[in-house]
């Protein structure tokens, strides 16, 4: 199936690895043009490179807490490549530890980043795109459920996903589009961290995928090929949904 997404131009943030990394790869490896946005140079140069130099990527070294940094994005995408078609909304995991037992430090720079951050940019792209634009925020499964030792995540998710589903009524008049993807247990440099900090990696990594219906953790390229797809014009009649990838391990319907 062609997914049309030849020659489009996306605004990938927090993509310089993980999970934005691999819907950049997938995006490009299908035609499309991206501007990758993340906080460290280096991690943001060697992207670009690896996702085929500036002819088919280009990068910003941007951090959302910044309120000027989703108006660049934009700028850039069409200034480098002449049109801008969607983003995909990705931000760093919060701190681990339960909601009780985080800082209120902790919390608020959580939220300039995760939430506001994240509506912010949503806001500034959606004032940019054209009819069949599309935006896909990057959240957790903890929108829906609770994650042990994630307080954060399992606090503002949620909030985030109410989001999404609101501005999808709001932008659709306008023919744009909002999703949410909710990825699980995929094997990112954060869940490698997550596992780590357990003490025992081995024994967590089995613990998880005992939970996961399929038995595995996912690989980053699963869930871009997803994000992927829902950033296309082949899922042009989806919006205001939250797409798990997560194996199966929500149990809800």
């Amino acid at each position: 199936m062609d997914l049309g997404l030849a020659d489009r131009v996306y605004v990938l943030t927090g993509a310089s690895r993980g999970l934005g990394f691999a819907t950049a790869e997938q995006l490009v490896a299908d035609g499309a043009r991206v501007v990758i946005s993340a906080r460290t140079p280096e991690r943001v140069t060697a992207a670009v490179e690896a996702l085929g130099g500036p002819e088919r990527a280009i990068g910003l070294v941007a951090d959302l807490t910044d309120p000027g940094a989703p108006e660049r994005l934009v700028a850039l995408a069409c200034e480098r490549f002449g049109r801008l078609d969607g983003a995909l909304i990705s931000v760093g995991g919060p701190p681990p530890g339960s909601a009780a037992r985080v800082t209120d430090e902790q919390w608020r720079a959580s939220f300039e980043t995760i939430f506001l951050g994240s509506v912010r940019t949503a806001r500034k792209v959606a004032a940019a795109l054209p009819d069949g634009g599309v935006i896909a925020l990057v959240l957790s499964t903890s929108a829906r459920s609770p994650l042990p030792g994630l307080g954060i995540s399992n606090g503002l998710r949620p909030g985030l996903a109410g989001v999404a589903k609101d501005i999808a009524d709001e932008y659709g008049p306008r023919g744009v589009r909002v999703v949410s993807l909710l990825p699980g247990r995929i094997m990112t440099d954060r869940n490698k961290e997550l596992l780590a900090a357990s003490g025992n990696p081995e024994r967590a990594r089995a613990e998880a995928e005992a939970d996961i219906p399929l038995r595995r953790l996912g690989d980053p390229a699963e869930f871009g090929r997803v994000a992927a797809f829902l950033l296309s014009p082949a899922a042009s009649y989806v919006t205001g949904v939250t797409v798990p990838v997560d194996g199966g391990a929500l149990r809800g319907l």
